[in-house]
């Protein structure tokens, strides 16, 4: 006799939140690939011919690229998600959550990037708006599958 019991929030296959993950993991890397091969990488190296190995292909930055997008989905996803848990849950909120999320990581990131003058104006009018449709879009990712797991919750 088992002393578990089965309990249907214990029971599901998958948790809402860890459906959140998985979709910002496979949408937040797709756009990250996309804009670096499309516009930053381009651009940098435009920007700095002089600098040796500007913006390299090589395993040691696909290696902390990926440490970067692990720390990335899990921010987004976890931030959005308690954010939402605590404040409530609308598309409104979640533009204004994955705005949050957005200047914390990369309006600091790019901004410091372009005081020490290693990247251009040029490469910050791109990157800035095209990662804040993306934390947006990671936000409302977790807004669909918080409106479903309030739904199932009824």
């Amino acid at each position: 006799m088992s002393m578990i019991a089965e309990n249907p929030e214990t029971t599901r296959r998958l948790a809402p939140f860890t459906l959140a993950l998985i979709v910002n993991f496979i949408w937040i890397n797709a756009s990250e690939v996309f804009r670096y091969f499309a516009f930053v990488m381009p651009m940098m190296r435009v920007s700095f011919p002089l600098v040796p190995d500007v913006a390299p292909m090589n395993l040691p930055v696909f290696m902390i690229w990926g440490v970067w997008d692990t720390i990335l989905v899990l921010t987004a996803t976890l931030l959005s998600w308690m954010a939402m848990k605590v404040f409530g849950a609308s598309a409104m909120r979640a533009l204004l959550y994955g705005t949050g999320v957005w200047m914390s990581v990369f309006v600091i990131l790019w901004l410091g990037l372009y005081n020490m003058n290693m990247a251009p104006a040029g490469v910050l009018a791109i990157a800035l708006p095209m990662a804040w449709v993306e934390m947006v879009v990671a936000a409302l990712i977790v807004w669909w599958f918080t409106a479903r797991d309030e739904a199932s919750a009824q």
